[in-house]
């Protein structure tokens, strides 16, 4: 990392009030002094009041995670989404501009949208989010992303198993049961996989649990697509399913008879659930290993770096070894 980047790092980790409201005065927003820090790690992420207008929502991007074509490209898909009328909270354009800079800060503007998280027992309300996540899909299958990576094996299990064990946030007395279960893990997602056999990737959310939904009376707001590549279109899906099987498969099947009102399952993906499951697992431990050093995690999971954290991390890896191995829902 250059000095660069440190200055950027360093700059981000201390920004200050009066920089979120001079950033939005140089677009010309005239703030009112009101702001209230929105539930975001991965970017600093907040609600401006500006005079005689509805309040904003401003993201100042983390240095070095995305280029700023890759931001972009995001950007692209949240407008070309919501001007096919769907409900995605797309970046307001300045200046014929949707990222924007303001010192060492990359921003983006963004209209405030209100609403709480979706009920998942409401299965009326699970068909409406299968026909959106069609409709996004209709979409993202017209063309290609060029910047944002794939949801895969290597990226999201592979690369995370490594970065832990090589950074040793692994407690030496559970490297060996670690390694092991890792390695089982990504065998049997590879078994997924294969008998998934050749199935479709396209553009999508990638990211879309129930935190990105926000639900105000009979209106749904999609939000959040920072972290959208490309992959199978079942990952927009599975993590709205909770529960055993015996209550996931309801769920499944209101999400897919929304679903398929505008576009066709291939019902083989279903082969992929517990493997992306198990993936996101290990992607998320090792995402909050690389924010480590970012003391705003430290304050929001001090039990990451305990022994009880790894001790369950890995109980839950051999449950869901057990998991891939069991026919799909259906």
């Amino acid at each position: 990392m250059t000095d660069a980047d440190d200055n950027a790092t360093l700059a981000y980790a201390n920004l200050q009030p009066d920089q979120i409201f001079s950033a939005l005065e140089h677009l010309s927003y005239r703030c009112d002094g009101r702001f209230l820090a929105l539930n975001s790690y991965e970017n600093r992420v907040y609600q401006v009041g500006i005079e005689d207008q509805s309040p904003v929502v401003v993201k100042f991007y983390r240095p070095d995670r995305w280029s700023d074509a890759a931001i972009l490209e995001e950007h692209d898909f949240s407008l070309e989404l919501a001007a096919a009328e769907l409900p995605v909270v797309a970046p307001l354009t300045h200046g014929q501009q949707t990222l924007h800079t303001a010192g060492q800060f990359r921003f983006a503007v963004y209209p405030c949208r209100g609403g709480r998280a979706p009920d998942l027992d409401n299965f009326s309300l699970l068909a409406q989010l299968g026909r959106l996540i069609a409709r996004i899909h209709l979409i993202g299958a017209i063309r290609s992303f060029c910047e944002r990576p794939t949801v895969d094996i290597d990226s999201y299990g592979t690369a995370s198993r490594d970065f832990l064990l090589e950074n040793d946030y692994i407690p030496f007395e559970l490297q060996p049961a670690y390694e092991s279960v890792t390695e089982l893990v990504l065998d049997e997602a590879e078994n997924c996989f294969h008998r998934a056999g050749r199935f479709g990737q396209l553009r999508i959310h990638a990211d879309f649990h129930p935190g990105n939904v926000l639900v105000a009376s009979d209106q749904i707001h999609i939000v959040d697509l920072d972290d959208t590549r490309t992959g199978p279109a079942v990952q927009d899906l599975w993590m709205f399913l909770s529960g055993d099987s015996a209550e996931q498969a309801p769920q499944l099947t209101a999400l897919l008879e929304g679903y398929e009102e505008f576009r066709r399952f291939d019902a083989r993906e279903l082969h992929l659930i517990e493997a992306l499951r198990s993936l996101r697992i290990m992607h998320y431990a090792a995402w909050l290993a690389r924010r480590w050093e970012d003391p705003a995690f430290q304050v929001a999971f001090p039990w990451f770096s305990s022994r009880r954290y790894w001790d369950d991390h890995v109980l839950a890896l051999r449950e869901q070894i057990a998991l891939m191995q069991e026919p799909p829902l259906s």
